[in-house]
């Protein structure tokens, strides 16, 4: 069978399957998503091992924890969170029954979605995470329409074709879910070639979608996306990946394709949703830090690059600094080291080597660090033009440096990150306590300012990925032939609908430091560093917890996590 054949197969089962899916009631739709979540804990060490040879990374490397957390563990939790939203529903309850409201500048709403329990406040001990409605959305509204499209769970809206992206391996199977139970769609799902490896382990974690006829698996290159998002039984496409990919698919290439563009009219004329990266900025506010905060720090950012090698939509590529802080110098110094101290690893993802070669063409002045030289750190540029409009989506890290005075620096750096960079996923947020309770009202303004779809304080921004009740997407507002970095959101465990943004908060140190300064936090180093030394047995605990929660298994994790 040819893959177009395939396809064509795949959608007439799905139409077929969105009857089954029509007359499946809110309770058994839970039930399916808790054996999803229990499949997970079944396949976890098949999936980590795929994951690790399309990877690269050794039996016994660290670097698996990233596998684990960002794959099973991300699943396994966003499939909980979808069930209890929907067990709230058929007890005839909002999802957001019982969860606290607040509010934030520019008369706006918030929902805290994390911490909501015991075993939340210990496990990320001093994080936090908010959802910020659009301006003028009352909590009673949210109430209202939280649910989304399981509020009427028999009206059904069609097939959706999802795209599912080659770094973050949880992406694909938690974008199918988005599609089933937010927008009441039956899914086909075509994998990036980069984790065909990964084909049998989400078919069986996928199986209770797929034989009950509401999800098909399709493999393919290019070609095998085209033909299956431009079908006529396709509904609705979401996608994860470029700005360049998205206005391919939509527009076509070339100059035809972007003539086609600049009017407005598509080849592809039918909904489109995505996620698709663009330039993160991390923030640094000025401040009095100890030695041991600027190393830690320095982690933290190192780590926000580093991460799955910088193959991650939302890393950290541009650093922004003031440039009168006194511990600027100090800082870079110790940014540099923790860079080039970090676990080497392959670039396995396509294209890699040529966007890092990009790079340093572009910025002769660019250090190579690493034991193979193959991160790039480019340190206040004269032009920094390409720095802030080139996804490099690899181990390349920027500096820039602001000269202004201290106190004007959080609004010189909002203007500067919203004006002069290319996306809204994502943007962090760095400064020691008492600097931020120096800013008092205004560093609420500051936030409110920043016209990204997560904003993470003293946390990397990550963590709202790993956050199953938090929205994860751009800042709203993008149009079809201006995408940047895309349009609509994913994940929200309690499909809370006219949402703006998610704000991310954690400890500015990590435990027994956090302590002693009067942070109410008891985390250690997070298991997401790229130098935390028990990263993957931790994450493995962590998944093993998430599937089934018993408090006989935090010693172990807490074993693990305080020996990272």
């Amino acid at each position: 069978m040819s893959d177009n054949d395939a396809v064509d197969k795949a959608l007439q089962d799905l139409v077929d399957g969105e009857k089954i899916w029509a007359a499946t009631p809110l309770g058994e739709r839970r039930r399916l998503l808790e054996q999803v979540r229990d499949l997970v804990a079944v396949h976890a060490q098949d999936w980590v091992d795929a994951a690790a040879g399309i990877k690269g990374l050794a039996t016994d490397s660290p670097l698996r924890g990233e596998e684990w957390i960002t794959g099973p563990y991300a699943l396994a939790i966003n499939a909980t969170a979808l069930a209890h939203s929907l067990a709230k529903l058929e007890a005839g309850k909002s999802p957001l029954d019982g969860v606290r409201f607040g509010t934030a500048p520019g008369g706006r709403t918030t929902v805290d979605v994390f911490p909501l329990n015991f075993y939340d406040r210990l496990l990320l001990s001093g994080f936090s995470a908010k959802v910020w409605l659009q301006p003028g959305v009352s909590s009673d509204e949210a109430l209202r329409e939280a649910g989304l499209a399981e509020r009427d769970p028999g009206r059904t809206h069609g097939v959706g074709a999802v795209l599912g992206a080659g770094n973050i391996f949880s992406i694909a199977p938690l974008d199918t879910l988005y599609e089933l139970f937010a927008h009441n769609r039956v899914v086909a799902l075509k994998l990036n070639p980069v984790t065909d490896a990964l084909l049998p382990v989400w078919t069986a974690v996928l199986r209770p979608f797929i034989h009950l006829g509401v999800v098909r698996i399709l493999t393919g290159g290019a070609e095998t996306g085209g033909y299956l998002v431009s079908h006529r039984l396709v509904d609705h496409v979401h996608m994860t990946g470029s700005s360049l990919t998205h206005d391919a698919i939509v527009y076509g290439t070339g100059e035809e394709g972007a003539l086609r563009k600049a009017a407005d009219e598509p080849v592809l004329d039918k909904p489109v949703t995505s996620e698709l990266g663009g330039v993160s900025p991390t923030i640094v506010l000025p401040g009095k830090w100890s030695k041991a905060d600027i190393r830690f720090q320095a982690q933290h950012v190192a780590t926000q690059r580093l991460h799955n090698n910088g193959y991650n939509c939302v890393a950290a590529q541009v650093v922004v600094l003031p440039k009168r802080w006194a511990q600027r110098q100090e800082f870079i110094d110790a940014l540099t080291r923790a860079i080039e101290a970090a676990p080497a690893r392959p670039a396995y993802y396509p294209g890699s080597d040529d966007r890092v070669a990009a790079a340093t063409d572009t910025y002769a002045e660019a250090q190579r660090l690493g034991r193979d030289g193959a991160r790039v750190l480019v340190v206040d540029p004269e032009d920094r033009t390409a720095l802030l409009c080139t996804e490099y989506f690899g181990p390349v890290l920027g500096i820039i440096e602001l000269d202004c005075d201290e106190l004007d620096f959080p609004d010189e750096a909002a203007r500067v990150v919203n004006g002069e960079f290319v996306g809204t996923l994502g943007v962090n947020v760095i400064g020691d306590p008492a600097a931020i309770k120096s800013m008092g009202a205004r560093f609420d303004e500051f936030v409110a300012s920043l016209r990204y779809g997560t904003i993470a304080v003293n946390a990397w921004t990550g963590v709202g990925y790993l956050t199953a009740t938090a929205t994860w997407g751009a800042f709203p507002g993008h149009t079809r032939n201006d995408v940047q970095s895309g349009i609509g959101v994913v994940h929200n465990g309690f499909l809370i609908d006219k949402t703006e943004r998610t704000v991310v908060r954690g400890p500015f140190r990590p435990m027994p430091r956090s302590i002693l300064h009067g942070e109410a936090s008891i985390s250690p180093k997070p298991p997401w560093f790229v130098n935390n030394r028990t990263a993957a047995g931790t994450g493995r605990h962590l998944v093993s917890f998430a599937a089934k929660r018993s408090p006989a298994k935090l010693p172990a994790i807490f074993a693990s996590a305080l020996r990272g």
